[in-house]
């Protein structure tokens, strides 16, 4: 009797199935992408139970055709591809025609769809891949499918279901990801009968973030735009100071592709290296535009994951990314402080207690007393028109109606809010009362300065005539420095660009904090960190290259064929970061020296490791980690501490270093150097400006 025989079909469609879909998740995804390849502007889902029970896909696409859809649930039927050459350029989400055939394998599906030129739409039903149900009716446009009762023909992979909870979480991080690589498609997400997601669509990719992740995490986004050697990598990266504690916020989308790569979170994270806490990783939401004859999004069952043809130019597209928008969007930390008011008018003024039995008189007068800004108002006359009350900073030559009798009355302070008052010039500053009186005149408005050409810079530079120096002058040491900086100061004052406002100390805080003044602007600079960063930035530019130390035997060191060939493929890196490393038999290499800043403490087998994973990964400064921790410590040990005695001199020579340095604006271990606070919010805290 033979032993190998054909399975069944329905055996087979479940052992198929099973490679697709393993939970809710599952059913949600391929029914999204389809709906987003089918053109869909709007997409609702719904889930009951996790999804275990109930789950609802509706969107507004071109609908199917109803002869198409007996052949939509037959294995491998697909519109996405045709030939095989279609493979080398996929822009859909689906095209392995694998989704609606596995789940319907696995649980009960209703369709109802209908295209835009046909008059009715079609109702279909199919259980266990077996048709029930096939007839017209009517629907909107596009398409909506009804998944029921998951597994339930398959009762041991129902058991492996987590709970209802945890299933619902799963499908609302898949609809989070298709929310962020799909900004111009609205998405709703109805959890249990409550709405719990909802985005506008309208293709602004801050705005997807702002639903998914909320607003504190959206106000910790630095924007990312930059090409390199034909990849775009655009989106949003996360502020050091904002990283997360795990790296679940990190999104990669590869041709609106929610992928996981490997090279492309080790170049997030290298891009961060040494201006990051310890324990914290960074998030992003990162949008990597690559031709599709570059990657293979054919290697997954799920097309979670893709290949790239060259992993290094990949990796390096991320890093630049993200290091250069460190580099030029990363600011120092604002103070942020509190706008609010927590206290009464009453608490903070000593108002007299109020006395209704008081009456006051009110008498126009032509001249206004020069002691007092306000007007006298007499006792005992006779209410006064509206009128006549807001004229009291009228002009002196404009007429005045002729006071009434006198009588008694209390005054409603509501009706000063009739005086005219300029908001622009409230707003600025101005005495608005000394302005009535004529006292105050307006300053003339600046003029406007015109662009300079490149021109005229050099021809009124060479117009500058420079001072000449006698004998006497030059051997008491006169230079022509004092002539360059004369220039430099002359065309910056004909290109109307001033010069950055140099930073002055002004004192310290708690023998730790440095506080100074730049411009309109008060530093706040932690100088233990500050000092810290210097020192190790000092190391690493002038350690170029690694000093190496021969060991009396060579070290063999076993690796793996992927680690063997990457280090065999970078011997000359090596080799400048002070190790002599020779290949031996695959996949054992030779370690013949190592640098001497490492001493003897260290075992060569885990560092020629540990260089041997960076090289894979493709890092584009494949430092080690050990040579961090070595400089962290030097640099620490060498800086100044909190609580030293520190001149104003020594301060103001740290803060000059470390103030407009791109490359110090954290410690190594990822503390904020400098903290600012602008003159505006401190004027607005002592209430000079509202």
């Amino acid at each position: 009797m033979s032993e190998i025989r054909v399975l069944s079909k329905e055996v087979s469609e479940l052992i198929a199935a099973g490679e697709v879909i393993d939970r809710p998740a599952s059913v949600i995804k391929e029914l999204l992408e389809n709906a987003i390849d089918a053109g869909a502007t709007v997409i609702t889902v719904e889930i009951k139970n996790g999804g275990r029970t109930y789950m609802r896909v509706t969107d507004n696409g071109k609908g199917i055709a109803p002869d198409d859809l007996p052949t939509a649930f037959l294995r491998h039927a697909t519109s996405k591809i045709s030939q095989k050459d279609d493979l080398d350029s996929i822009l859909t989400l689906g095209f392995r025609g694998e989704a609606l055939a596995s789940i319907c394998a696995v649980a009960k599906v209703d369709v109802l769809t209908k295209r835009r030129a046909d008059s009715y739409g079609t109702h279909y039903a199919i259980e266990g891949a077996a048709e029930k149900t096939s007839e017209q009716c009517g629907c909107p446009d596009g398409t909506t499918f009804v998944v029921r009762d998951i597994f339930y023909n398959v009762p041991a992979r129902l058991k492996f279901l987590k709970k209802d909870s945890s299933e619902a979480n799963h499908v609302a991080d898949l609809v989070s990801k298709l929310t962020l690589s799909h900004p111009d498609i609205s998405f709703k997400l109805i959890r249990d009968n409550k709405t719990e997601l909802i985005t506008a669509g309208d293709g602004k990719i801050y705005s997807a973030v702002y639903s998914v992740y909320g607003r504190e995490f959206a106000n910790s986004l630095i924007e990312v735009d930059y090409t390199w050697q034909g990849i775009h990598v655009s989106g949003y990266t996360v502020k050091p100071l904002e990283a997360r504690p795990n790296r679940k916020f990190q999104n990669f989308f590869v041709n609106t592709r929610f992928v996981r790569s490997k090279a492309c979170a080790a170049a997030l994270e290298e891009a961060y290296r040494n201006n990051i806490m310890v324990g914290k990783f960074p998030a992003c939401v990162l949008y990597i535009d690559v031709p599709p004859n570059t990657i293979d999004v054919n290697v997954h069952p799920t097309k979670i994951e893709v290949r790239f043809s060259d992993e290094k130019l990949m990796h390096e597209a991320v890093y630049f990314a993200v290091k250069n928008s460190l580099t030029e969007k990363d600011t120092p930390g604002e103070i942020k402080l509190d706008t609010g008011r927590n206290y009464t008018d009453h608490e903070l003024y000593d108002f007299p207690p109020e006395d209704k039995s008081v009456q006051l008189e009110f008498a126009v007068r032509k001249e206004v007393p020069a002691e007092n800004t306000s007007p006298k108002v007499p006792e005992n006359t006779e209410e006064v028109p509206a009128e006549v009350y807001t004229d009291v900073f009228a002009d002196e030559e404009r007429p005045l109606p002729e006071p009434p009798e006198a009588k008694t009355f209390t005054p409603k302070i509501t009706k000063v809010e009739n005086i005219p008052i300029d908001e622009e010039r409230r707003k600025a500053g101005d005495d608005l009362f000394l302005a009535e009186l004529d006292v105050h005149e307006e300053p003339p408005a600046p003029k406007k300065q015109e662009k300079v050409t490149i021109e005229e810079i050099n021809n009124a530079v060479k117009e500058i005539p420079l001072p000449e120096y006698t004998e006497e002058e030059k051997k008491d040491g006169f230079t022509f420095i004092s002539d360059r900086s004369f220039i430099r100061s002359v065309v910056q004052e004909v290109r109307h660009e001033p010069e950055k406002p140099k930073p002055v100390v002004i004192g310290e805080l708690f023998k730790t904090y440095v506080v100074a003044q730049a411009g309109e602007e008060m530093l706040l600079m932690d100088k233990h960190a500050a000092h810290e960063r210097y020192i190790f930035e000092k190391i690493k530019s002038d350690i170029s290259e690694l000093d190496t130390q021969m060991l009396l035997e060579p070290v063999m060191v076993m690796l793996s064929y992927e680690e063997f060939d990457a280090l065999a493929a970078n011997l000359d890196k090596m080799s400048r970061l002070g190790f002599e490393v020779e290949p031996d038999v695959a996949p054992t290499v030779a370690v013949k020296g190592v640098p001497i800043i490492l001493g003897d403490s260290e075992n060569p087998t885990d560092i020629i490791t540990e260089l041997a994973r960076n090289f894979i990964q493709c890092r584009h400064d494949p430092q080690l980690e050990i040579f961090d921790d070595l400089y962290h410590s030097i640099a620490c040990k060498a800086a100044i501490k909190a609580n030293d005695n520190n001149s104003i001199i020594e301060l103001q020579a740290l803060l000059n270093a470390v103030y407009g340095n791109d490359k110090i604006r954290y410690c190594p271990h990822g503390r904020p150097v400098l903290v600012t606070l602008s003159k505006k919010d401190i004027e607005k805290q002592f209430r000079r400006l509202v």
